[in-house]
């Protein structure tokens, strides 16, 4: 890697979408790269392997994803939606709504590994700012922890 491309600050978006370490955006939040491995889609690193950042800051951290992943299935609806009304539309004598309805289902099932991931990543991120110098100092010490002692 060039000493340029190290000082390029990663992209917020992008390290969303691949699920990065919203401290350092270089390090993986997942044991495994897949959303589509079903065994093993949501085991996550303890820490960040790049900046050592705790990935669970606290006892039932993640509990909140459940309204962020709420949210993005219904903007994802909607859009299918718009989508759908757009370039097929909708009418009262035909069964266009339902197959949408049965298209958005079958549509939110198959991303939904992938959502549930996105959601811990947008949701890790509201509460760990990105650090340009999480080279040089360590992260936060989370203040409690499931498997330590308080």
């Amino acid at each position: 890697m060039c000493a340029a491309s190290e000082n390029v600050k990663p992209g917020y978006l992008s390290s969303l979408l691949r699920h990065k370490c919203s401290r350092c955006r270089t390090g993986d939040m997942f044991k495994v790269r897949s959303s589509y491995n079903l065994k093993q889609f949501m085991k996550m690193n303890d820490k960040c392997p790049a900046c050592g950042q705790y990935m669970e800051i606290e006892v039932g951290f993640y509990y909140g994803t459940s309204y962020v992943s709420y949210a993005l299935t219904v903007a994802l609806s909607v859009a299918t939606c718009i989508a759908w009304w757009v370039l097929i539309g909708f009418s009262l004598e035909d069964s266009r709504f339902f197959i949408w309805m049965g298209t958005n289902m079958v549509l939110l099932v198959l991303l939904q590994p992938y959502l549930m991931r996105l959601s811990r990543a947008i949701w890790l991120s509201f509460f760990v700012r990105y650090n340009e110098n999480w080279r040089n100092e360590k992260p936060e010490s989370p203040e409690r922890r499931g498997s330590e002692p308080t």
